[in-house]
């Protein structure tokens, strides 16, 4: 594959988005990236590509080389930006790949413009119904009846959040490195010059409480998860769809991978990795490209 080269596009509701592009093939792929994240962290995805193929993978809004003049209240609100993105550079019909935050973007995108998603892929995506954040209690520990609902209350979580925004204020790479060791990347981990351009892409994040926020108040399924009702949309997604998902993910729970596919129904396919975690395409890098490539033929 061709290398991979860092544009921007500017967007008609005044923001510019950071994006990665490789190859010039006939077959689109779009790459969502998760929280804490940005395109960077797909390099090692495009990179394998076939030549047939050429990936694009976009730094949302508020992470990377991406504005963030106004705040995201919603995961659809960077699934809006995404459609944007695609029709400002042209892109009519691709495949859609979201990892963990990014696949609730994704699952919004394909609810909202089934026409432009030739088939979805959701990689340790956050579930149907969200992902709780719980108060503490004097030890730490969550609340698992007491949610978080609030972007003041979570800014102030003492567990979750605080450590993050002051790791990012400090640009302290040694904590955020630790967090990722004990909670991603547990079975492998990237190279050691990788690992630490993953790093400083990470310190660009610039809306980590409104992401926490939007993934609490994310809800496609059937149920009240909580915190609010939920919409029941998760059946008006029809492309064909792959779900990755890692036994042993410490992040995302198995029981949110199984509970997408179930939600969605028909036409799709759960993978479950056993030994897997968060990030699959670092764990076993050959099993994931050959799950998302013969799924896209």
């Amino acid at each position: 594959m061709s290398n991979i080269l860092l544009s921007t596009v500017e967007l008609s509701n005044g923001e510019t988005l950071g994006y990665r592009k490789s190859g010039d093939g006939n077959k689109i792929l779009v790459l969502i990236h998760g929280n804490m994240s940005t395109s960077k962290h797909w390099d090692i995805v495009m990179e394998g590509m076939p030549n047939e193929y050429t990936a694009y993978a976009i730094d949302m809004r508020g992470f990377g080389a991406s504005t963030y003049n106004n705040r995201a209240n919603s995961l659809r609100d960077f699934s809006e930006d995404l459609k944007l993105f695609v029709d400002a550079i042209g892109l009519k019909k691709f495949y859609l790949a979201g990892w963990s935050t990014g696949g609730g973007v994704a699952m919004y995108f394909a609810i909202d413009y089934p026409e432009y998603v030739e088939k979805l892929i959701l990689v340790e995506s956050v579930g149907i119904m969200g992902y709780p954040m719980f108060k503490k209690d004097a030890a730490g520990q969550p609340i698992l009846d007491e949610f978080l609902r609030t972007k003041e209350e979570i800014e102030a979580d003492p567990i979750q959040v605080v450590p993050i925004l002051n790791a990012y204020r400090d640009k302290d790479k040694a904590f955020l490195r630790a967090v990722w060791d004990a909670s991603i990347y547990v079975p492998n981990k990237p190279s050691e010059e990788r690992y630490e351009e993953y790093l400083d892409a990470m310190l660009t994040q610039r809306n980590l409480v409104d992401i926490d926020y939007s993934l609490v108040h994310f809800n496609i399924s059937d149920k009240h998860n909580g915190v609010v009702e939920g919409s029941g949309e998760v059946h008006k997604i029809k492309a064909p769809t792959l779900v990755i998902q890692g036994k042993d993910d410490l992040i995302v729970p198995m029981q949110m991978g199984i509970g997408i596919a179930e939600g969605i129904g028909e036409n799709v396919k759960l993978e479950l990795i056993d030994n897997g975690g968060h990030s699959p395409m670092t764990d076993d890098l050959d099993r994931f490209m050959s799950l998302i490539l013969n799924f896209m033929k």
